[in-house]
C-alpha cells in the first residue's frame, strides 16, 4: 500500500470558449528538474504515476467543461504514456503577450494555462496550472498533438525544451489532444508504470465524473490489456462498487444532492453489516483524505437527522441517550463530492477542505433531504436505526474494556504486557517494536535484539479477525489487548497517535502460509482500528530469510526461491554441492542469525506498509477477511497467477 495521491489538479464545468487570449502567464519554468518533489510530491512510484495523472487531469477538465466525453490512457511498450481525449484541443496561435505559440507556452512555462480567471474553466483546483509544463520538464521525451479548427498541430520536447517548432502535420474533422511522454530515468527511482495502480486511480475518476468514458490500456504484455471505465450512475455506482463484497442491509444506495450558487453537493450512501465506517470525501474531484468542512457538515447532519427521526417515532425512549456519531456511521459506506468556485485547502497537499460556507451547505442539504428520505422510506429507516441501536449496545458493552486499554501517559510502564521486553530509549521516534509470532521466535528475538532501541512482544495463536467482530469483542480480545497496551495509543475513537511509544511497529511472522495469515489479521486490525499508523507509515513487515546457503566457510541467505536461484547462479555454485537449509519458521534461527538477517538495521530487508488508495485497501480487506465466500474465491482465482512464491 502506498500513500494516496496529493496535489491533484481538477477543474469543473464551463461552456465558455478557450482561445489564445484566455491563456495567462504567471512565471517561467524554473527549478522543476532541480526540485521535482516540490511539484509532484516525490520521485518514487507515486510521483511517477502523478505525471500521468496531471495530463489526464487536463482531459478531465475538458470533459467537465462540456467539450469531451472520451479519454484513452495507454502504457506503451517502452513504458511511456499516451493520453488522448476528444476535447477542444490546446490553442496553437501566437500568444498575445509572448509572441510564441500558445501550445509551447502551456508546455514550457509554469502557471500558464486557462485556469486563472480567464473564463475557459469556471472552477479549478489542483497544481495551479503547472501540470503539463512540469510533466514536460520531468520527461526525457514529450510530444503533444492538438487537433482543432480542422488541423493537427504537433510539437516535440526533450527535458522540457522544445526540439521542434509547432507545426501543422495534417488535417482532421475532429478535435482533441494527444500527449505522449517518457519520464526521465535520471530523476525517477523507478520508471515502470503499474497498471493495477493506474486502474484503481482512474476507476475512481470515472465514478466521480459519471458519463465520462475512460479507457486504460497496457501495451506491454504479449496480450494487450484494455479496461473501459464508464459509470453512468456516478457516485451511486461508486458506492455499489465499494459495497460489492459486503452484506447489505438495504439494496439501493441513498442519493441526495443540492446546490447553492456555483457550489454543488452530491452524496451517495449505503449501510452494510460491517462494524467499520468508510466515508470518502472529494472537493473538485480531489480526494480530501483528511476531510474538511464538507465531511464535518455531513457527520453533524447525519447524526442529527437519525436522532430526530428516532425520537419522533419513539425508537429512542425519553430515558435513552442520543445515538453517537460513531453509532450512526457504523457500517456506512458513503461518497461525498462537492464542487465549488474557489476551494481553500489546508496545506500544500490539499487533503483537507477549509471553505466554511460548504459546511453549512452540506448540513442544510443532508438535514432536509435525508429527513425526507427517511419519512418516505420507513422500512429502510427502521433497518438503519436498528443497526445504529445495535452499535450503541456494543459500544456500551465495550466501554469498560476500552478503559483498560487507555494509557495515562506515553511512557507509563506499570500496565505494559508481561511478555513485552521493552527497550531502554525514551524517544519514541528512535524506538521500534517487533510483534513476533510465537514464544520460541520471541525468545530468540529478545536475545538477539539491540536492547537500547528494540522492543519485543511475542504473540501466540491466531489474532481475532476484526472484520467480522463487534466492537466489544475487539476490546475484550486477549490476543489484541497486549498489542494495544504496548503501543499506548488506544484504538478506535480513543486513538491518539501522539501517545505512540514506538516509531516503527514491525510485524515479524514466519515465511509461510500461517505467517501470512497472521500478518493479514494484524494489518486488518491496524487498518480498521489504528488507521493513522498505516497512513503515516509506522507499520512495517519484516522479511525473514527462507533459505540459508553454505559452502565451505561461506554462507548466504535467500528470501525466496527466485533469489536462491540467482544467488547460486551469481556464485557459479551447484545446488547439490551446497548445504541448503530451508527455514520452516523463525524459531529455527539462532538469536545471532535472527539479528543478522531480520533485525539488524544495517543488513535486514523490510517492507514499509503505505496506503496507496483508501477505497482499494478497504475492498481488499473486505474481500479477504469478510463474511462473503464467493468474492474471496473470485479474488484468489483472479490473482493466483500473480503469485511468484506462496511462502513469501
Amino acid at each position: 500500500m502506498e500513500t494516496l495521491y496529493s496535489n491533484e489538479e481538477q477543474h469543473i464545468i464551463s461552456h465558455k470558449g478557450y482561445g489564445e487570449e484566455q491563456v495567462q502567464v504567471l512565471e517561467g519554468l524554473d527549478a522543476v528538474r532541480k526540485r521535482p518533489g516540490m511539484y509532484i510530491g516525490s520521485t518514487s512510484l507515486s510521483g511517477l504515476h502523478h505525471l500521468a495523472y496531471e495530463i489526464v487531469a487536463n482531459s478531465i477538465d475538458e470533459a467537465l467543461a462540456g467539450r469531451c466525453d472520451e479519454i484513452t490512457i495507454s502504457i506503451l511498450k517502452d513504458n511511456s504514456i499516451e493520453v488522448i481525449d476528444n476535447g477542444g484541443g490546446i490553442p496553437v496561435g501566437l500568444h498575445p503577450k509572448l509572441g510564441v505559440s500558445t501550445l509551447q507556452v502551456v508546455h514550457t512555462m509554469l502557471h500558464a494555462g486557462g485556469k486563472f480567471g480567464s473564463g475557459a474553466y469556471t472552477v479549478s483546483g489542483g497544481l495551479h496550472g503547472v501540470g503539463a509544463s512540469v510533466v514536460n520538464a520531468l520527461s526525457e521525451r514529450y510530444m503533444v498533438e492538438s487537433s482543432r479548427d480542422g488541423a493537427i498541430y504537433r510539437q516535440s520536447y526533450e527535458f522540457g525544451k522544445p526540439v521542434t517548432p509547432v507545426e501543422k502535420v495534417g488535417e482532421t474533422e475532429i478535435s482533441g489532444t494527444r500527449t505522449v511522454f517518457k519520464p526521465d530515468s535520471s530523476i525517477f527511482e523507478e520508471t515502470e508504470f503499474d497498471y493495477e495502480f493506474m486502474l484503481s486511480r482512474y476507476r475512481e475518476m470515472a465514478f466521480l465524473n459519471g458519463g465520462i468514458k475512460i479507457t486504460l490500456c497496457d501495451e506491454r504484455p504479449d496480450e494487450r490489456i484494455e479496461k473501459v471505465l464508464h459509470y453512468e450512475g456516478g457516485i451511486v455506482s461508486f458506492v455499489q462498487y465499494l459495497n460489492k463484497s459486503k452484506e447489505l442491509i438495504h439494496p439501493i444506495p441513498i442519493y441526495i444532492q443540492g446546490e447553492r450558487g456555483t457550489s454543488t453537493v452530491e452524496i451517495a450512501m449505503q449501510y452494510n453489516n460491517d462494524y467499520s465506517e468508510n466515508i470518502y470525501s472529494y472537493a473538485n474531484n480531489i480526494n480530501t483524505t483528511e476531510g474538511g468542512t464538507h465531511l464535518t457538515g455531513f457527520k453533524t447532519a447525519i447524526t442529527k437527522v437519525m436522532n430526530d427521526y428516532a425520537r419522533k417515532y419513539n425508537i429512542l425512549k425519553e430515558s435513552d441517550k442520543n445515538l453517537s456519531g460513531e453509532d450512526v456511521r457504523e457500517g456506512l459506506t458513503c461518497v461525498i463530492s462537492v464542487k465549488l468556485l474557489e476551494p481553500q485547502f489546508e496545506g500544500q497537499t490539499k487533503t483537507k477542505l477549509g471553505n466554511s460556507e460548504i459546511r453549512g451547505l452540506v448540513e442544510t442539504i443532508v438535514n432536509t433531504k435525508m429527513a425526507d428520505y427517511l419519512e418516505e422510506n420507513p422500512a429502510v429507516a427502521k433497518i438503519i436505526l436498528e443497526k445504529c441501536l445495535t452499535a450503541t449496545r456494543a459500544r456500551e458493552a465495550a466501554r469498560k474494556a476500552r478503559e483498560l486499554t487507555r494509557r495515562k501517559s506515553v511512557m507509563e510502564n506499570t500496565t505494559l504486557p508481561g511478555k513485552l521486553a521493552d527497550c531502554q530509549e525514551d524517544d519514541p521516534a528512535l524506538c521500534e517494536i517487533f510483534l513476533v509470532e510465537g514464544d520460541s521466535a520471541g525468545g530468540s528475538a529478545k536475545q538477539g535484539r539491540d536492547r537500547k532501541y528494540q522492543a519485543i512482544l511475542p504473540l501466540w495463536g491466531k489474532m481475532l479477525n476484526v472484520e467480522r467482530s463487534t466492537l466489544d469483542r475487539v476490546y475484550n480480545n486477549e490476543k489484541l489487548t497486549p498489542v494495544v497496551t504496548a503501543l499506548g495509543t488506544g484504538i478506535g475513537e480513543d486513538f491518539d497517535i501522539s501517545k505512540l511509544r514506538y516509531g516503527k511497529v514491525i510485524i515479524m511472522a514466519d515465511a509461510d502460509v500461517d505467517g501470512a495469515h497472521i500478518r493479514t489479521l494484524l494489518l486488518t486490525f491496524f487498518y480498521r482500528f489504528m488507521k493513522p499508523l498505516v497512513e503515516q507509515g509506522h507499520i512495517c513487515i519484516a522479511r525473514p530469510p527462507l533459505y540459508k546457503v553454505s559452502k565451505g566457510k561461506s554462507e548466504f541467505y535467500a528470501f525466496s526461491d527466485k533469489e536462491l536461484e540467482r544467488l547460486l547462479k551469481e556464485r557459479d555454485w551447484i545446488k547439490q554441492e551446497c548445504a541448503i537449509q530451508r527455514y520452516k519458521g523463525l524459531g529455527e534461527m539462532s538469536a545471532e542469525q535472527l539479528w543478522e538477517t531480520t533485525m539488524n538495521p544495517d543488513t535486514r530487508s523490510m517492507m514499509k506498509v503505505e496506503l496507496e488508495n483508501a477505497f482499494s485497501a478497504d475492498e481488499v480487506f473486505s474481500v479477504l477477511m469478510g463474511e462473503k465466500v464467493e468474492p474471496r474465491k473470485e479474488f484468489i482465482q483472479n490473482n493466483a497467477k500473480m503469485v511468484t512464491n506462496l511462502d513469501i
